[in-house]
């Protein structure tokens, strides 16, 4: 029996006057897979990804995640329900060390505000989590530094890290690449790999190297309209694609 998709997204449509950004838009998320959406700039990836996070309500369509239509869910509730999201510029309090963020992060999904990061920083029942996923991805020997003193593929780790520790049954990432040379985004893709099949994830990404290493399937965006989903190779040969999108990479 086939597994039922973790989110669906139905004939999503945003307009911002009389630009389309995204157009009868439908794609699936199967659980525990890597679906990546590629598109060159001005294809909606992001508008994509604010709508599902509920930073953005769509004009029309539907958005379904684990069971629940989530369409006009604030993005609170989303969190609540699984769904985690990376920034494309890094989001991390950049005063505060690497083990306070992560500490942070699981005090604020567990409803209290953010004012209180005082008992964060001393709460042991934040703490030692905190750690624990700190080491999941590779920075508890960087636990202490001040985010701010992190190398720049360290603090696009940590933001991960913070999603992570909220728990969620979806990861959205928004271009973890973005700001990085090829040694950071090397990095990045194997600690991406290192997270395949326990997390589900969608990923927005213009490092196609990456996305090609890392997507069980792929989406492509033309000017908010979906023009194909397939496996990597399946998107690599097909000849619409080439033509839009990765032969116009290719040629960069």
């Amino acid at each position: 029996m086939t597994a039922e998709p973790l989110l669906s997204v139905h004939m999503l449509n945003k307009h911002f006057g009389g630009i389309v950004a995204t157009d009868n838009l439908s794609l699936e998320v199967m659980p525990g897979e890597i679906h990546a959406v590629i598109g060159p700039n001005g294809a909606g990836k992001t508008t994509l990804v604010a709508q599902l996070s509920g930073m953005l309500r769509p004009d029309a369509g539907k958005v379904v995640f684990d069971g629940h239509t989530i369409t006009n869910l604030p993005a609170p509730k989303r969190s609540k329900l699984g769904l985690a999201r990376s920034f494309q510029i890094t989001s991390v309090f950049r005063d505060f060390s690497a083990v306070d963020n992560v500490a942070l992060a699981i005090q604020a999904h567990s409803g209290h505000s953010f004012r209180f990061w005082r008992s964060a920083r001393s709460d042991a029942r934040l703490q030692a989590p905190a750690r624990e996923v700190l080491k999941q991805v590779g920075l508890d020997a960087r636990a202490d530094v001040i985010s701010g003193n992190l190398a720049h593929g360290e603090q696009r780790q940590l933001e991960i890290a913070m999603a992570l520790a909220t728990k969620p049954k979806l990861l959205l990432l928004d271009e973890p690449m973005a700001g990085m040379g090829a040694e950071d985004s090397e990095v990045m893709t194997r600690f991406l790999a290192s997270l395949k099949g326990r997390y589900t994830m969608l990923l927005i990404e213009h490092d196609m190297d990456a996305v090609f290493r890392l997507a069980d399937r792929i989406t492509v965006l033309v000017y908010g309209k979906a023009i194909a989903t397939g496996t990597p190779e399946e998107i690599r040969n097909n000849e619409e694609v080439r033509t839009a999108y990765l032969g116009e990479e290719e040629a960069a």
